[in-house]
């Protein structure tokens, strides 16, 4: 499976690609940050966010979005293009068919670093130990956007947009396949429990 990860913001939005491997692990594709300069109007900061995403998009044709659901905060103009980002993000997927999942701050810290209550210099480091990178990504939307994908390769549950409307693709088909089976399949060693009927 890919996953592409959007760390919404108006200023920086991170972005970040990454590719499931076998045996739980992942491969970093792409990472970056689609940046607008304050100064500019929010329509036409809007518009060149909108620009960079269809490029990683139509470029890296992952199966699945995996975007940081926004939650209301002390600044009101901080969570309004921040969210203003992330529906550009979900419309830009929902044009291409992509399905869409939604998943917590918290999620993330926890799927990454084993915490819900971890700082972001703890998720960078456990991105690049995840990922093998030499260095840790930067800035820190860069690490966001790879935690929210690495999130949903690990909890592909998440908060999926579109309910009915999107049918797994066949990546995430073989990939839930193939994490049922690993669930099921009892460890070396161990023993199986005897069932009296």
């Amino acid at each position: 499976m890919r996953v592409l990860g959007v760390d919404p913001g108006l200023t920086r939005c991170g972005v970040g690609v990454v590719d499931s491997l076998r045996g739980h692990r992942a491969a970093l594709v792409a990472v970056g940050v689609l940046r607008t300069e304050p100064a500019t109007s929010t329509d036409l900061r809007l518009l060149e966010i909108s620009r960079g995403l269809d490029t990683w998009l139509d470029e890296h044709v992952p199966d699945v979005v995996a975007v940081e659901r926004v939650f209301a905060q002390n600044n009101r103009g901080t969570v309004m293009g921040t969210a203003q980002v992330a529906g550009l993000a979900m419309v830009a997927a929902a044009r291409r068919g992509i399905p869409v999942a939604l998943h917590t701050p918290s999620e993330v810290k926890a799927a990454v670093t084993g915490s819900g209550r971890a700082d972001k210099a703890q998720v960078q480091r456990m991105i690049a130990a995840i990922l093998r990178l030499d260095v840790v990504p930067e800035p820190a939307d860069a690490a966001d956007a790879l935690a929210l994908a690495v999130t949903h390769l690990w909890r592909p549950g998440g908060a999926l947009q579109g309910g009915e409307r999107h049918e797994l693709t066949p990546a995430q088909r073989a990939w839930a396949a193939a994490e049922q089976q690993a669930r099921t399949r009892p460890r070396p060693g161990a023993r199986r429990k005897e069932t009296t009927r």
